[in-house]
């Protein structure tokens, strides 16, 4: 079993930004399809934006688009979730996912190996 660490989480006003991290040691993330979900109490886990392997092609939740930007540094070994204008609904534990086939989807039902997740809380 892969062990998933993001990190970036924290609590930020509406309007700003974060920047997610998700790495995997000794693993190369240039294979794999990266996805970014969210959760909150409640509700099922939807899925954010997710990148496939070696930047092939990327999808955003229509909610995000154009506000948040997923990328990796291929040197770093590290995916990234950009977060910009921040609203109080993007409010929820985020979680990274990886996934060993091509990129088909951005549902959480098509990645098998997950990390712990980090809190993400934008109020004022």
């Amino acid at each position: 079993q892969l062990q998933l660490v993001e990190s970036g989480g924290g609590l930020v006003q509406p309007g700003g930004s974060l920047t997610l991290s998700c790495a995997v040691p000794g693993l190369t993330l240039d294979y794999f399809a990266i996805g970014w979900f969210r959760q909150v109490p409640g509700k099922e886990r939807e899925g954010v934006s997710c990148i496939g392997s070696s930047n092939s092609s990327t999808v955003y939740a229509g909610s995000t688009k154009g506000r948040f930007t997923v990328y990796r540094d291929s040197a770093k070994n590290t995916v990234y979730l950009q977060m910009n204008s921040l609203k109080p609904e993007d409010t929820a534990v985020y979680y990274c996912a990886t996934r060993g086939l091509p990129l088909s989807s951005c549902v959480s039902a098509d990645f098998g190996s997950w990390g712990q997740g980090t809190q993400v809380t934008v109020s004022s």
